[in-house]
């Protein structure tokens, strides 16, 4: 696949609008780079302001695990950008594993607000645009642990497995209007989140489901391992690509 990198000359999104959220940091920066780098006009999101969004793309501080700050966020990309001929949901995250039996409400509840709930509500509320002009991408970032035995973050992945079955769903029912809808799913990636995660993972007692080991191919995965995975499939390139899942993960997770 063609690496892509900001400043190329290559502009194979030109033109498109994109939104993407969480993108101050992480693998969210990385796609927005990426975007950036083929052509896009991309607006991002995190909860509060931030210095290290990529150069050249828009900012609007959101809270995307609420229905008030996701609706507040449309309305930001409808005055900016008109709409969005690409989505990229990229904002995930949860709190502290306590064991699947010691997982309060609001924990249960933020996990699927912001890795299930928050792509749910951009969906419908900007999705229309892109049914109306029979064009656009939606891409859902999930995790390659969903089918793991006995994960740790529970309702974290369990927010994503929710996640990807959505997205399924969507997909199929937004072809007929030439949208497509895919999946990446990032196994370990050397991202100031991942970290935090892998600390408290190894404060847990050793399970199933809970190597902390190195990937088979021998490294973490980086940002852009990730990002340019995202980008393919905003690409033309991907064109006979939907309901997918992507699983971008140097062979952490093997499927059966």
């Amino acid at each position: 696949m063609t690496t892509i990198e900001s400043g190329s000359g290559t502009r194979e999104l030109a033109g498109k609008r994109a939104l993407v959220t969480g993108g101050s940091r992480g693998i969210g920066a990385a796609v927005v780079r990426q975007l950036l780098g083929a052509g896009a006009e991309v607006l991002t999101t995190a909860r509060s302001a931030t210095n290290t969004v990529p150069e050249g793309a828009a900012f609007v501080a959101a809270d995307v695990r609420t229905r008030a700050g996701a609706e507040a966020l449309a309305a930001a990309v409808q005055e900016r950008l008109g709409g969005v001929d690409i989505l990229v949901h990229n904002a995930g995250g949860a709190g502290p594993y306590k064991g699947a039996l010691a997982i309060p409400d609001e924990e249960w509840q933020n996990a699927l607000d912001l890795n299930f709930l928050a792509s749910v509500r951009l969906d419908a509320l900007l999705a229309p645009g892109m049914r109306e002009r029979r064009s656009g991408v939606i891409v859902h970032v999930s995790s390659a642990a969903v089918p793991t035995v006995a994960p740790p973050f529970l309702h974290y992945v369990s927010a994503k497995a929710a996640l990807e079955a959505y997205s399924r769903g969507l997909a199929s029912e937004l072809a007929p209007f030439g949208i497509r809808v895919n999946t990446v799913s990032p196994g370990r990636t050397a991202t100031p989140g991942g970290e935090q995660t892998r600390e408290q993972w190894a404060r847990l007692d050793s399970g199933p489901g809970q190597d902390t080991t190195t990937p088979p191919l021998g490294r973490d995965g980086r940002p852009d391992d990730i990002a340019h995975a995202v980008l393919f499939l905003m690409s033309d390139r991907a064109g006979w690509l939907t309901g997918s899942n992507i699983v971008v993960d140097g062979g952490e997770f093997p499927r059966g």
